[in-house]
C-alpha cells in the first residue's frame, strides 16, 4: 500500500478515504491522530492492527462539535459536560462519559460502557469531520508505545505502507496529548494530565480529583496512556531532575563509551560538549512539552544508546511533560 501525503487543502480527498473504510492520519493541536470511521467496528480494528495496539486500550472519538457527542453519549451527563465543552472546546480536553447502549462498538470503547470524546482545535480536522459527517477515532498516529508524532514525517516513518493517507498541516502546536477527565465517576477525575490542568477545570466545575488512577494488570484502562508502556524510543531515557547534575551525569554516561544524546533547554545546552548529540527543548516547560516527542525521535534516529533528558517540576503545565517523560524513561532518574 502506498501512503499518500495530502496537503491541508485536500480535505475532501481525506474524507473520501474515510468513507471507503480507509485509515487517514490527521492533524490536531496536540499530536497527529490516526483516523477511521468510529461507527464501523471492522475499520476500527484496522487502527489497532496498523499501530500494533492492545485491543483493550480504548480510542478517543473525535467530533466536530457537541451535537455529535450527544448522538452517542448518555444525555444524563449533558449539563456537566456542556460546562466543560463551552469553556474548553475546541481544545485539548477529552471527556469520558457513559454511552447509550449499542451506540459505539466494543472496538472503540475497549469493551467498556464509557467512551472518550474530544473536539480538536484544528480547523483542517474539524472540516474533515464535518465533510465526512461522522465521528472518527483518533489514537496517536504512531507505532504503539513509541513517541507520539508531532509532524507528518513522524507518521510516515512509523506507518507508511500501513495507512492510506496523511493529512499534513505542519507541526502541532502543543506537542503533548489532551487532558483526559472522567465524568463517569462520583468525582470528576483527571486520568491523563495535559495542558488543561486541575486549576483550569476548577474554574468551571465544582470538584476535580487530580490523583491519577493507577491501572492494574488485569484492569481495562478508560483512557489511552494509562496502562501500557508509552512514548519510548529505542534508546534508554534518563531524567536529570536537577540541571546542576548534568555535568556529572554526562561524565558518567560518557565513561560507558556508548553514543549519548542530551535533550535540554538552551541554557543547559550551552555547557554541553560539542561532540555530544543534542536536541533543544527551547526555553521553558511549554516549549519543552511541544518539542519532547520530536526530540526523542530525533535522538533515537541518531542511534544513541542513552538520552539524558531535562526534568521539570510536575506542577501546573509541568504535569503533562513529566507524565510523558517518565513513561518514556520507564521512571528512570539520574541519581548522583
Amino acid at each position: 500500500m502506498e501512503t499518500e501525503i495530502l496537503t491541508n487543502t485536500q480535505i475532501q480527498a481525506a474524507a473520501n478515504y474515510l468513507a471507503q473504510g480507509k485509515l487517514v492520519a490527521f492533524p490536531t493541536e496536540t499530536v497527529y491522530g490516526l483516523g477511521a470511521d468510529a461507527t464501523r467496528p471492522d475499520v476500527v480494528k484496522d487502527v489497532y492492527a496498523a499501530k500494533g495496539r492492545p485491543s483493550d486500550n480504548p480510542l478517543i472519538v473525535h467530533v466536530s462539535g457537541p451535537d455529535m457527542v450527544w448522538e452517542y453519549a448518555d444525555n444524563d451527563y449533558k449539563t456537566l459536560a456542556t460546562k466543560l465543552m463551552d469553556e474548553f472546546w475546541p481544545g485539548p480536553l477529552t471527556i469520558i462519559m457513559p454511552i447509550q447502549p449499542g451506540k459505539l462498538s466494543k472496538a472503540v470503547t475497549g469493551g467498556l460502557t464509557t467512551a472518550a470524546f474530544r473536539m480538536p482545535n484544528n480547523e483542517v480536522t474539524l472540516n474533515l469531520i464535518k465533510i465526512f459527517g461522522k465521528p472518527i477515532v483518533g489514537p496517536s498516529a504512531n507505532t504503539s508505545g513509541k513517541p507520539s508524532p508531532t509532524l507528518a514525517k513522524h507518521v510516515y516513518h512509523d506507518l507508511h505502507g500501513k495507512i492510506s493517507a496523511i493529512l499534513d498541516d505542519g507541526p502541532t502546536k502543543l506537542g503533548v496529548e489532551s487532558t483526559v477527565i472522567d465524568l463517569s465517576v462520583d468525582i470528576p477525575t483527571i486520568l491523563r494530565p495535559g495542558m488543561i490542568d486541575s486549576e483550569d477545570l476548577l474554574k468551571v466545575i465544582d470538584n476535580v480529583n487530580s490523583d491519577h488512577h493507577k491501572v492494574t494488570a488485569t484492569e481495562v484502562p478508560k483512557a489511552p496512556g494509562m496502562k501500557y508502556k508509552h512514548y519510548a524510543p529505542s534508546a534508554q531515557v534518563i531524567i536529570v531532575d536537577d540541571v546542576n547534575d548534568f555535568g556529572r551525569a554526562i561524565s558518567e554516561y560518557a565513561a560507558k563509551d556508548v553514543p549519548m544524546g542530551i535533550m535540554a533547554t538552551d541554557e543547559v545546552l550551552q555547557n554541553v560538549p560539542t561532540d555530544i548529540e543534542t536536541f533543544s527543548l527551547g526555553k521553558d516547560v511549554l516549549s519543552a512539552s511541544r518539542e519532547l516527542f520530536a526530540g526523542l525521535r530525533q535522538l533515537d534516529n541518531d542511534h544513541v544508546k542513552y538520552i539524558l533528558a531535562q526534568g521539570f517540576s510536575d506542577e501546573g503545565h509541568g504535569a503533562a511533560y513529566s507524565n510523558r517523560l517518565n513513561k518514556s524513561a520507564g521512571n528512570a532518574h539520574y541519581k548522583n
